[in-house]
């Protein structure tokens, strides 16, 4: 007699367990994580922009990780002084980034450090290279905020010649122009234009930052005789000899013409932020950039004081370079279909 508790013929046996939607969804959601902070298609230009920008990073995090950014000097002498002339609404929070460090300046540096790091090597991997980007856009402002005092722009000494308009604000620029593109198609005819902001508007970031350049050059404060020379020349203490001496020999060149000189970079500057409008002109006009660059971060910011021990970033120079590769405009080269094994035969057919 067949037992009456055997499953009846064809069936599908007892019913499975039922999967709990937290331990399907949980990894689902995690997949969903991984994919969005990958960029796997980046190539070229755009992807060496990326690792650039990491090494950057990995400077700046070495730096803060330096014996003397463990101590009570960086709130007191590094990040209080920063806010200096400053609006309140500017000045009041920095003070209090760096009241509320002075807690704990030990555990704040190394937090700050390790982040910098972790952005550096999420920009060098490719499975992390979107979350990386996002990290260094809102790591970048806040520091360019209570770190930098918004690169002191709105007081009445800001020059481009030390760092203004802040070199934060420059690592979230240059993230946001290294962004993955939507599509291959998307990549456009630079890296910038093929960013979030399109080929205009990244046109635009450009002429504000370096016309910015050009008003706070043209800012009494700088235009003021010998004020120029005395920039140049001051920032030399601590430093490698040839430095010091570049400097000095470029304030030697510049004697009691610190007013003329000034004007002229203006100039420069106003040049270089529009000729990215001009298409016959953007290839000169990054190529001013990239040398103005290079003289700005040897001769006004002495390399970024990286050989004192106490800077705590590269500041503006290498960025400006960086940004000037993400403009430059790319030659796109047509891809020759693969011929098939077919085609030789038909290409004689069609001949006879």
């Amino acid at each position: 007699m067949a037992d009456s508790r055997a499953p009846a013929a064809g069936g599908a046996g007892p019913p499975a367990a039922s999967q709990d939607p937290a331990a399907t969804g949980a990894p689902a959601a995690w997949r969903r994580a991984a994919a969005w902070a990958a960029d796997r298609e980046s190539h070229g230009a755009r992807r060496w922009v990326q690792v650039a920008l990491g090494v950057i990073w990995l400077l700046d995090a070495a730096l803060q990780y330096q014996p003397y950014m463990f101590t009570r000097a960086f709130p007191t002498q590094v990040i209080e002084p920063a806010g200096a002339g400053s609006p309140g609404f500017v000045a009041h929070p920095v003070v209090f980034a760096g009241q509320l460090m002075l807690h704990n300046e030990v555990a704040f540096n190394a937090l700050f450090a390790t982040i910098q790091l972790a952005i550096a090597v999420g920009l060098l991997w490719r499975p992390t290279i979107r979350a990386a980007l996002t990290g260094s856009i809102i790591w970048g402002l806040l520091i360019w905020w209570l770190g930098e005092g918004l690169g002191g722009v709105l007081t009445s000494s800001a020059s481009p010649i030390t760092g203004a308009p802040g070199g934060a604000l420059l690592y979230a620029l240059v993230a946001v122009l290294a962004w993955p593109p939507r599509s291959p198609a998307a990549d456009g005819t630079s890296v910038a234009a093929g960013s979030p902001l399109g080929g205009r508007w990244a046109r635009i970031a450009w002429l504000a930052l370096w016309g910015s350049g050009a008003y706070f050059l043209l800012l009494a404060a700088n235009r003021a005789a010998g004020a120029l020379r005395a920039t140049i020349t001051g920032g030399g203490d601590g430093e490698p000899g040839w430095i010091a001496g570049a400097e000095r020999g470029a304030g030697s060149l510049i004697g009691t013409h610190s007013s003329a000189v000034t004007i002229g970079l203006a100039v420069l500057f106003a040049i270089i932020a529009a000729g990215v409008f001009v298409p016959g002109a953007t290839r000169p006009a990054l190529v001013l950039a990239v040398i103005t660059a290079a003289a700005i971060w040897l001769l006004g910011q002495s390399l970024g004081e990286i050989a004192t021990g106490q800077a705590t970033d590269p500041n503006t120079g290498p960025l400006l370079i960086l940004l000037s590769a993400a403009y430059w405009p790319l030659v796109r080269t047509r891809r020759r279909p693969r011929e098939s094994p077919a085609m030789p035969a038909q290409e004689a057919a069609s001949r006879s």
